[in-house]
């Protein structure tokens, strides 16, 4: 969500925007006032406090990174001060995630964010979630509210702006006394909504087929979406097939749509993008190609100790604070009564652990991306659409949108059977003959038991009690890689995957025929992928294909990560192996390894170009590079400008903005078939009349522009040149760091940091060649974890777990982040008491 300057004042108060501009100015100048306004919101970290609700003493050691490791005798304690400390750091994150996912934002920053509240109060977040709270265990729920019980505490404590949050107070100021009312479970459970809303597959890819097939030719628009190249990059499961209605990693395999959009549909789709593009990302941005993860699990019989590793780094946008929160949640003994022994990165907001381990078991997630949404072209006209011949009403509901020195908004949301009608957010399409509505049906959108699955991960020991919890985890469906202190590995693909009468989900479908409906049960839990104790003795995922198609129905999708990084994360182990050397910082290097996947492709065709004038001293730098994008490589900054001026050369003028490259190994796999095509018709450059370029003219073109552009930045001396010099990461806070007023954004930005990697490489730092070099998302977190011994596990986090600005905590990770550098993952009672900087002791 960018806000434009002002816009997210009151419309009443953005006359007194400058005025306050300079006032916050002359305030950061009166250090002794913004000092005490500051560190009123810190936590008390030490000492000891009153917890009512409590039924026995809970303690409280924080590290020097303020990450915290909570001990209770009960469950229910130990849940009910996770939810404390979590509103202690991050309260103002937790409440305005619960606006963004109630579609409320406007209430704190009026007009601005009235798009983004249409477009989620139209898919109805929060009334699925309030559906889902219903279905969820009794343990569940009450978990949740005891963790709510303890924000609840908290916040009772602390009853003004000053007292809760900086952000707060900047509201204050503006007119917007935002009073944030009681915490509930289902504020935790709609947040929920948002994780699966930034893990989506693609649904962005189905509607850029559509778009771009108003301008080309449909053998055209499959040319820019390339099979999986199976033969060069490995799935993440290698053997197996479904045999006997289940998944058997034994078996043996059995070998075995789309109109062109056009007038009210083209229309129809193109606001069904607005809409999209209105959802504020909460882990993931406006450019969504970089979203994905790597993760990996070794074997014992191949690393130093005798037992396995498993490393993960999800990515995800760059967010500040983090989407991450470090801590530990430890029952003094393990029983019935208290069931948890568990360390890793948790979701502010939601009670448990998302990815760590349990004192018997590790785990860690990737974004396994299976087709479950689709968009239905749908004939509308009044009150009614067509369904298989008949006129069918629209199911309509009011919601009322609150906007801050405003009125109050009303929208109608339409829904037919397939879903809410997300064009109609952005904009009416007037009724005609064909297709004129977009409906979203999405799995997300149905209640389902994710929040149980996170607490029977937490609690799990073994391979078929993770199997079991990994069976509740329906949205977003995650690739999920497994290790244990008894030596095994594993690999479960879970989640909701619906199975469709026809069609493969690649392309908007007509929702009018009935064809294209889904089947009632989607993809049964036994017949998803799973493999336990591979001979290889590993298992990779990084976003690539799950399983070969051509072995494996029903189809998952056809939109995969293409496999540069799982490959090239399978030939460093695979290196590693053949010299027996793997430990955990085997595991942490392959983490911060930045090749470029398709630098052998390409330079050697740059190379073969005839060229002239200064870039050729440029192209120089290229000789004998090997690929890797280090911060201070003068290579990678040359190579990187060459490849973004090449796709736009190549593609902008033949595709409508919308489906324009933004970058990522699809196109890595679009350009290497295209250099061995160099009349292809995307090399000609359909604006330059009365010649027709070739692939060598648009790789000169693209390789001069690109010294241009460096050049202008970094000077002229081409062996000065430093890729971190371009890729630069700025740590942009979620809600008022983009809010155009420079004192604001300074209150709580941080950075630029100049970063190693880039988009697809295993080191993902993403960046989109349509808007330049600036990172866009990142390994979010990096974990390692040692199941010879918890102890010497590592982790680090993108910034850090205060989400107060100016507290020491607020963003002490962010340049040992940038370093690739890991901070030791505690998780015993003893070595955790021994770096404890703070006790705090809480009494019922």
């Amino acid at each position: 969500m960018r806000l434009r300057p002002y816009a997210w004042l009151p419309w009443p108060l953005r006359w007194l925007a400058r005025a306050l501009t300079v006032l916050l100015a002359l305030a950061l100048v009166l250090t002794g006032v913004v000092v005490h306004t500051v560190r009123t919101s810190f936590p008390q970290v030490d000492g000891s406090l009153r917890l009512p609700g409590l039924t026995g003493n809970v303690e409280i050691y924080r590290d020097k990174y303020g990450i915290p490791q909570i001990y209770a005798d009960t469950s229910e304690d130990l849940f009910m001060a996770q939810g404390f400390v979590h509103a202690q750091d991050r309260f103002w994150e937790m409440d305005f995630r619960r606006h963004v996912t109630a579609g409320r934002l406007s209430e704190l920053f009026g007009e601005a964010t009235l798009d983004s509240d249409k477009a989620i109060r139209t898919m109805g977040w929060r009334r699925v979630a309030e559906q889902e709270l219903s279905e969820l265990s009794e343990r569940t729920r009450r978990y949740l509210d005891a963790y709510a019980k303890g924000v609840n505490t908290w916040l009772k404590a602390n009853p003004n702006a000053s007292d809760r949050s900086l952000e707060y107070s900047v509201l204050k100021l503006t007119g917007v006394d935002a009073k944030p009312e009681p915490w509930t479970a289902l504020d935790s459970v709609a947040w929920l909504k948002a994780m699966a809303w930034d893990l989506r597959s693609n649904m962005e890819d189905e509607i850029d087929r559509a778009l771009a097939l108003t301008r080309l030719p449909r053998e055209r628009v499959e040319q820019l979406y390339p099979g999986y190249p199976f033969d060069e990059h490995a799935p993440i499961v290698t053997r197996g097939a479904i045999r006997q209605d289940q998944f058997d990693q034994t078996a043996s395999p059995r070998r075995g749509q789309g109109t062109r959009p056009r007038g009210p549909a083209a229309a129809a789709l193109a606001q069904a993008a607005r809409t999209l593009e209105a959802v504020p990302g909460t882990m993931s941005g406006a450019d969504r190609d970089g979203i994905g993860s790597n993760s990996w699990v070794v074997s014992g019989e191949h690393t130093r100790s005798g037992k396995p590793l498993l490393a993960n780094d999800p990515h995800l946008s760059a967010a500040m604070p983090s989407v991450w929160y470090q801590a530990g949640l430890h029952c003094r003994e393990l029983s019935e009564r208290c069931s948890y022994d568990v360390t890793g990165f948790t979701f502010s907001g939601v009670p448990g652990v998302v990815i760590g381990h349990t004192d018997k078991i590790a785990w860690g997630f990737t974004n396994l991306g299976p087709d479950v949404a689709d968009l239905f072209l749908e004939q509308v006209s009044g009150d009614t659409y067509l369904y298989r011949g008949e006129r069918v009403k629209l199911e309509k509901r009011q919601e009322k949108i609150k906007v801050a020195g405003g009125d109050t908004v009303t929208i109608e949301v339409r829904s037919t059977r397939h879903g809410p009608l997300i064009n109609d957010v952005m904009g009416d399409v007037k009724p005609s003959g064909g297709a004129n509505a977009v409906a979203l049906q999405w799995t997300a959108l149905m209640p389902g038991r994710t929040a149980d699955a996170i607490f029977a991960l937490n609690e799990a020991g073994d391979w078929h009690e993770f199997r079991a919890a990994a069976a509740l985890f329906e949205v977003p469906a995650q690739n999920l890689v497994y290790a244990d202190t008894a030596g095994n590995i594993g690999y479960q693909a879970p989640g909701r995957i619906p199975v469709r009468e026809k069609g493969d989900g690649t392309w908007p479908v007509p929702g009018w025929t009935g064809e294209y409906d889904w089947k009632t049960a989607p993809i049964p839990y036994d017949r998803l992928p799973s493999v336990e104790n591979p001979p290889e003795g590993w298992i990779v995922t990084a976003n690539n294909a799950v399983i070969d198609p051509r072995r494996y129905q029903p189809l998952l999708t056809k939109d995969w990560s293409y496999g540069y990084r799982s490959q090239r994360i399978t030939d460093r182990l695979e290196q590693a192996i053949a010299k027996g050397d793997v430990d955990a910082s085997t595991m942490a290097a392959i983490q911060r390894d930045t090749r470029n996947g398709l630098a052998d492709t390409l330079v050697p065709a740059l190379m073969d170009v005839r060229m002239a004038g200064p870039a050729v001293q440029a192209r120089d730098l290229l000789k004998g590079w090997d690929g890797s994008q280090g911060a201070d490589s003068a290579p990678a900054a040359y190579f990187n400008a060459v490849w973004r001026h090449l796709l736009s050369d190549a593609f902008d003028d033949d595709l409508p903005e919308g489906a324009r490259p933004s970058g990522g190994d699809r196109w890595y796999v679009v350009v290497r078939r295209l250099l061995d095509s160099p009349d292809d018709p995307f090399w000609d450059d359909t604006t330059t009349k009365g010649f027709r370029e070739t692939r060598d003219d648009i790789l000169r073109q693209a390789m001069a522009d690109a010294y241009q552009e460096v050049s202008e930045a970094l000077g002229s001396d081409v062996r000065a040149w430093r890729w971190g010099d371009l890729h630069r990461l700025t740590l942009t806070n979620a809600s008022l760091g983009t809010s155009g007023i420079a004192p604001v954004e300074a209150l709580f930005n941080r950075g630029p940091l100049s970063v190693a990697g880039g988009k697809d490489a295993v080191d993902a730092t993403g960046w989109n060649v349509a808007k330049g070099y600036e990172v866009t998302s990142v390994p979010s977190m990096r974990m390692v974890v040692d199941l010879a011994d918890l102890d010497k596990s590592q982790w680090i986090n993108l910034t850090g777990a205060s989400g107060h600005a100016f507290h020491a905590n607020y963003w002490d990770q962010a340049e040992t982040w940038a370093r690739g550098e890991l901070t030791p993952m505690l998780s015993k009672p003893q070595s955790v008491r021994q770096a404890a900087a703070h006790t705090l002791r809480l009494r019922p």
